[in-house]
């Protein structure tokens, strides 16, 4: 199950990261490449995460395996590179196949560890920070090696091993007799804060993430810092959330750390790197860009697994993967606000103006889930938040 995730994380990033390396693609063109499997993924996962909990998960993430293999295959056969619109479909089928294995496996790691949901989550999102890590290093040598067929042959061959292995391995989830649900009845439980609390939180997380990926680089530049070393950078924020996750999430289980802890903590985490990396020149744009990664990095890796854990536990029988699917439209709309959000007021004033913005709706989101979230009762493990 955590090379599931591993997967769909080195995936997505190593064909974004590899985009940029290719000339004949105008900025326009590159930016509706990077879209497509964003989009896939906000609009299908709601969709896979309900008929997961019909036919069961393993179901959906076998075929959504099946379907990135196949679609990354494809790729390597019919798109050379710099075809917008061929790259465009391909990832938008990866998207497609990615939105139904990826909620799908979340849902699977709660089912099959109920009762150690934290440390689950925790080892499932140490696995996705190492695929975030390695997908831009191991695809930009692909890509110079052999070009996009190079690495879209590699990501089909991950995905159909991966599906491969989940089918020898996996037991069966059954799925779960539901009480009949309306559309009301839906948007009734995603507004409550059992949902909404831990959700904003991964929105949060996604967020920090993609800024750091996007923006600490951009500061290592002008510190005259090498694309090698930019890179390195980026790669010591996805190791430090890859090392904290299991640790934070084995800690939720003992309750040793609670939902509120893991806001303010992690959450607090992510707005100091925002900080650091707004205010660097003060003491040195490369310590304050490589405190920056670090404090992000830490900051993610404490309040991820907390937050899914949290999400997973308040769902209602038979709803787990609607209520997964859900929750990651969530983080994907996170993921594309952050940087939006720096990107927009880096525009109007300044980089260091963006950040601190960042940082500062971090501190809100801080306030705003604080105000509606409950301790778990007594007796409860990795449930309600």
């Amino acid at each position: 199950m955590f090379a599931a995730g591993f997967t769909t994380a080195f995936g997505a990033h190593a064909v974004a990261a590899s985009l940029g390396t290719e000339r004949s693609l105008s900025l326009l063109g590159l930016g509706v490449v990077v879209a497509a499997y964003d989009v896939a993924e906000v609009v299908f996962k709601p969709v896979f995460g309900t008929w997961a909990d019909t036919v069961g998960p393993r179901r959906i993430l076998l075929g959504g395996l099946a379907g990135f293999a196949l679609a990354s295959a494809a790729g390597a056969l019919l798109v050379p590179g710099g075809d917008v619109a061929g790259l465009a479909v391909v990832r938008l089928a990866q998207g497609t196949a990615a939105s139904a294995f990826s909620p799908a496996a979340s849902a699977m790691v709660a089912a099959l560890r109920p009762a150690t949901a934290g440390g689950a989550f925790g080892g499932y999102g140490a696995l996705k920070s190492l695929g975030h890590a390695l997908g831009p290093l191991v695809g930009g040598v692909l890509v110079w090696a052999g070009g996009f067929p190079a690495l879209f042959t590699v990501l089909a061959l991950l995905a159909a091993v991966v599906a491969l292995w989940i089918a020898l391995a996996v037991p069966r989830v059954a799925p779960v007799p539901r009480a009949r649900q309306t559309v009301l009845d839906l948007a009734r439980r995603v507004t409550t804060p059992d949902f909404l609390a831990p959700t904003l939180v991964l929105a949060a997380t996604a967020g920090a993430l993609s800024v750091g990926v996007g923006y600490l680089p951009v500061l290592g530049t002008r510190a005259g810092l090498s694309p090698v070393l930019t890179g390195a950078v980026v790669s010591l924020l996805a190791v430090a959330a890859a090392a904290v996750q299991p640790w934070a999430g084995r800690a939720y289980d003992r309750r040793d750390l609670t939902l509120r802890a893991g806001i303010v903590v992690g959450l607090g985490l992510i707005a100091l790197g925002a900080t650091l990396a707004a205010t660097a020149p003060l003491w040195g744009t490369v310590a304050g860009t490589v405190g920056a990664a670090v404090a992000i990095g830490l900051g993610v890796g404490l309040a991820t697994p907390v937050g899914f854990a949290a999400v997973a536990a308040s769902a209602p029988t038979g709803r787990l993967g609607q209520t997964m699917g859900a929750a990651e439209v969530g983080r994907e709309t996170g993921d594309a606000a952050g940087p939006l959000l720096v990107g927009a007021v880096a525009g109007a004033a300044s980089l260091a103006a963006g950040l601190a913005a960042f940082a500062a709706v971090t501190v809100l989101v801080v306030a705003a889930t604080l105000r509606t979230t409950r301790p778990r009762p007594d007796g409860a493990r990795g449930g309600s938040p």
